[in-house]
């Protein structure tokens, strides 16, 4: 990633916008053991308390580093309960990344952050249509299957 995707104009931006990086060797103890590093690349999402909340392990090209990132930071706001900021990033993934292997995961996200945040079932069933729809056979739509009967 050294020599492909963190070079990258958009990507470094990204970096210096949104994210506090912190590159830890594979094989450093004791962070390589409390966070189940067991192979590099790996990419952690963590909140301000060090809680992970989302990972990549292996190589991310800068197309689908952004995304992937941007999804990362969505999920720490919907896991700590700030479903309006989830809500603003995954769109974010919507708008300017709309073929990246993430959106399927950010549209399932994206419908428990409106239904958490409404209390409308509406929301569950929207997304799945919405997945069924564009991905039939992904593995979000078949997590989002049940929502079908909202």
């Amino acid at each position: 990633m050294d020599a492909v995707t963190y070079p990258d104009a958009n990507v470094a931006d990204f970096l210096m916008k949104n994210i506090i990086p912190l590159r830890v060797p594979f094989d450093s103890k004791p962070l390589s053991i409390d966070f189940n590093i067991k192979w590099t690349p790996t990419l952690i999402t963590l909140d301000a308390a060090g809680n992970e909340h989302h990972r990549i392990v292996g190589f991310v090209g800068p197309d689908e580093f952004i995304p992937a990132m941007l999804l990362g930071i969505g999920k720490v706001y919907f896991e700590t309960d700030r479903f309006d900021m989830a809500m603003t990033n995954i769109e974010k993934i919507f708008k300017a990344y709309p073929n990246s292997p993430v959106v399927p995961e950010a549209i399932y996200i994206m419908g428990i952050c409106r239904y958490k945040s409404t209390h409308d079932p509406k929301s569950l069933k929207e997304a799945y249509e919405r997945l069924k729809g564009l991905f039939p056979d992904n593995e979000w739509t078949k997590r989002a299957y049940p929502y079908r009967l909202l």
